[in-house]
């Protein structure tokens, strides 16, 4: 089977996931419906317990020639019609003739698809955890760590460390929860035939529906989604959100650790990030894998939202972009995390330059606490006004801004401000506090 070298999932790919979604266990899982589907069928007595079993037993991979099933399927445009015969010419006459009995191909690749998308999100989940968890650590460690936020790129007000990390603990919280309710809900067999309507299963069908849900793990539906594909998306969706979540923690760290702020950086290691002409790079090479899977796997997702717009009871071709789309979407959130919570375990954190850099441009990222001090005496925008033009001089001039502010302010004035100039760790409001609650909420949600 021909197949094109991906270099980025080849590099920072998850085996797990990749596995998952391998042709050997995607064959397993249309195999293990088609023997659920005659087990079920026999106990709804719908076919043989006898035929029941042969078929079982003969659903197995070494009864399928991988290279015929796939030079097949081209020629009838879906795998399953030779699948079955294979599984047929396994069988004595009897048996060969019940194996797909009242299915149609798509039932078999949905419920088959359903098996790989929940085994997929449990093991996103997991990832998902070991992320949280370091990211929890951190939270911990650094909750009173001292640190410039910035917005607009710019030095805004101070904060800590935890606290930023805080906000991405919060979030991985709330994926958490997204991969349990959607690992729910992707979870559903598939087994309406033709168009949808269980005619050819007979009155027995909703019976033998519950049947193959029950012995695959799968929750039941009485109403076919052969072309309702919300489901698939939300999957899809799911891990592209994933590793969104994981690329704005390796943005961080990329812009945190530029040589000019140099507050973090990735875990070192011989030739780790290394340049072939530039001998003192460490470039963050985990942070930008993480960054393209995140960007790779936002513009694949879109795809997926076409596929939904499949017509009447069966797609004429959006159905084939999942094929595509889901394992990879799959094996790219699962690379984002796993590399992520990779950076994340292993990531320096230099306090001291976070310091240090809090008194760039003379202080001026106390200017708020300034103007905050001085608004009870003077009034909100009239301490505005005033910090303003004494930030606008520090500047200008180099200054530091508690004493550009001395000069232009009166002695009543600066009554309120107390001791000049102000520390950066007495305006952290409450940063500690939003670590705590963070870690509560990751801790409460396992």
């Amino acid at each position: 089977m021909r197949q094109t070298f991906k270099l980025l999932p080849e590099l920072f790919g998850d085996g797990e996931m990749a596995g998952i979604f391998s042709a050997e266990r995607t064959v397993l899982a249309w195999l293990r419906t088609e023997a659920a589907l005659a087990r079920a069928q026999a106990e709804a007595g719908v076919i043989t317990d006898a035929d029941a079993q042969a078929i079982a037993a003969a659903c197995v991979p070494g009864n399928i020639d991988i290279e015929r099933l796939w030079s097949e399927a081209v020629n009838v445009g879906y795998p399953i019609l030779p699948l079955v015969r294979m599984i047929a010419a396994a069988l004595p006459d009897g048996p060969n003739g019940r194996v797909h009995y009242g299915a149609t191909t798509q039932d078999i690749m949905d419920t088959g698809l359903s098996l790989q998308m929940g085994e997929a999100l449990d093991h996103l989940g997991a990832l998902l955890g070991s992320f949280g968890d370091a990211l929890a650590r951190m939270v911990a460690e650094h909750a009173g760590t001292v640190i410039a936020a910035r917005t607009h790129a710019q030095q805004a007000v101070p904060t800590t460390f935890g606290a930023k990390m805080a906000v991405l603990l919060a979030e991985a919280a709330r994926q958490r929860e997204r991969v349990t309710t959607a690992a729910q809900r992707v979870r559903v067999v598939s087994l309406f035939g033709a168009g949808g309507t269980s005619a050819a299963m007979g009155e027995r069908s909703s019976q033998v529906r519950q049947g193959v849900a029950n012995r695959l793990g799968l929750r039941t539906t009485e109403v076919p989604w052969h072309v309702a594909r919300d489901g698939v998306a939300e999957f899809g969706v799911t891990c592209a959100s994933l590793a969104a979540t994981a690329a704005r923690f390796a943005r961080e760290v990329v812009d945190l650790s530029r040589t000019e702020v140099g507050e973090v950086r990735e875990a070192g290691g011989h030739h780790r990030g290394a340049s072939s002409t530039m001998p003192q790079k460490a470039n963050p090479i985990g942070c930008e894998a993480v960054i393209g899977m995140s960007g790779t796997a936002g513009a694949l997702s879109s795809g997926l939202f076409r596929a939904m717009e499949a017509g009447h009871e069966r797609a004429a071709g959006e159905w084939q972009v999942e094929w595509y789309v889901v394992p990879l979407l799959a094996e790219l959130g699962a690379g984002a995390l796993a590399t992520a919570a990779e950076v994340a375990a292993g990531l320096r954190v230099y306090p001291e330059a976070m310091r240090a850099n809090l008194g760039a441009e003379g202080g001026l990222i106390m200017a708020e606490a300034y103007m905050m001090r001085l608004a009870p005496a003077l009034g909100r925008e009239k301490a505005h006004d005033l910090v303003y033009q004494a930030a606008h001089e520090a500047r200008e001039h180099g200054r530091a801004l508690a004493d550009a502010l001395r000069d232009l302010a009166g002695p009543d004035d600066l009554a309120g401000l107390g001791a000049l100039p102000i520390p950066p760790e007495s305006y952290i409001g409450d940063a500690e506090a939003i670590c705590a609650a963070a870690l509560d909420a990751w801790r409460d949600d396992r």
